[in-house]
Formats: structure tokens, C-alpha cells, sequence
């Protein structure tokens, strides 16, 4: 997603829809609510901005202690990760189905579980 202003709306450069750049809480957004992605443009590390803009794909979600979902995005092109707080507008569908993809696709056959 390209810098906005608060109240201004951005175009996903993925999905092409158009979104605000302030969720319906009156929080700043941080990814498409569409389809999840995000553009690099803050280097958590530095605090400051990023030079990288790359597209920063979901690739999960987190729940800290707080309760509150987290998605978790990983830079395709120089693979950092970082993660923004989900929104009430956002994809449920995509959500859901970032939270149960371990489950969906564990890194061992579910066939070994049938056989203890």
C-alpha cells in the first residue's frame, strides 16, 4: 500500500480494491482488508521507513497475549517480517484461512497419528 494521508483511500496494488486508509475504528490501516497484503514500507528495526516496497504477503496470523489478531506479513523481496493489528473490515475468509493453514498443511503425514 502506498503512504496515505488518514483520511484519504488507497488502491491495493494486488487486488485493485479500493479501501480507506482508516479503519471503520478510526485506526490507521496497515494492509488491503481485501486480500491482506501490504507494501514494505517501514523497517521495524530502524523505526523509521524502508526503502525496500516490496510486497509484503500474509503468511499467518498471531495471537499475543493481548488477545488481539495479529496477521503476520513476510517481505518477498528482501524477507523481512513484520505484522499489523487485523481490523473488523477485514477478510474473515482470509483470516481464517492464514489461522488454520499449520493445521491444514502439517510438516508431517497425519497418517502417523492412526498408527500409535
Amino acid at each position: 500500500m502506498p503512504r496515505t494521508a488518514l483520511n484519504s483511500v488507497f488502491s491495493c496494488a494486488w487486488c485493485g480494491r479500493t479501501a480507506s486508509a482508516v479503519a471503520d475504528d478510526g485506526t490507521r490501516r496497515g494492509h488491503c482488508p481485501s486480500c491482506l497484503q501490504s507494501q514494505h514500507v517501514l523497517d521495524p528495526v530502524e523505526g523509521g521507513s524502508s526503502d525496500c516496497r516490496g510486497r509484503m504477503s500474509p503468511i499467518a496470523v498471531a495471537v499475543p497475549r493481548t488477545g488481539d489478531w495479529m496477521v503476520i506479513h513476510r517481505c518477498v523481496r528482501c524477507d523481512e517480517l513484520a505484522s499489523s493489528p487485523t481490523r473488523a473490515d477485514d477478510n474473515q475468509l482470509v483470516l481464517m484461512r492464514l489461522a488454520v493453514r499449520p493445521l491444514a498443511q502439517p510438516p508431517f503425514p497425519l497418517e502417523a497419528f492412526g498408527d500409535r
